[in-house]
């Protein structure tokens, strides 16, 4: 079993910058595909990017637009987001965890965590 929890999040500024964190437990995730999701209020889960298992190759939603770049560290079995030129419509709760590809999409591959908070005022 694999535990996430994900730390970072906070109120930030238009503008602004926030690195997310993602802690793993129960057993290494270093041979896995990790990415983040969001979830705005009233709307469902969305992917926002995702990190091959070989730390080598990156994928992002379109919304990203360059602004947000994933990095893991396989020794410490954390994942990061680091999160520039945030705006208002970036608000919502992100949340890690592993991911599979299916028809060129991804999706959840695992338990989540509880996520952690991003607002981001005008």
């Amino acid at each position: 079993q694999v535990q996430l929890v994900e730390s970072g999040g906070g109120l930030v500024q238009a503008g602004g910058s926030l690195r997310l964190s993602c802690a793993a437990s129960g057993r290494t995730f270093s041979n896995y595909n990790m990415g983040w999701f969001r979830q705005a209020p009233g709307k469902e889960r969305e992917f926002v990017a995702a990190l091959s298992w070989s730390n080598v190759r990156t994928y992002y939603a379109d919304f990203v637009e360059g602004r947000f770049t994933i990095a893991r560290d396989n020794a410490k079995n954390t994942l990061y987001l680091q999160m520039n030129s945030l705006k208002p419509e970036d608000t919502a709760v992100y949340y890690c965890n592993a991911v599979q590809r299916r028809d060129n999409r991804w999706f959840p591959n695992g338990s989540w965590g509880q996520g952690t908070q991003v607002t981001v005022s005008s």
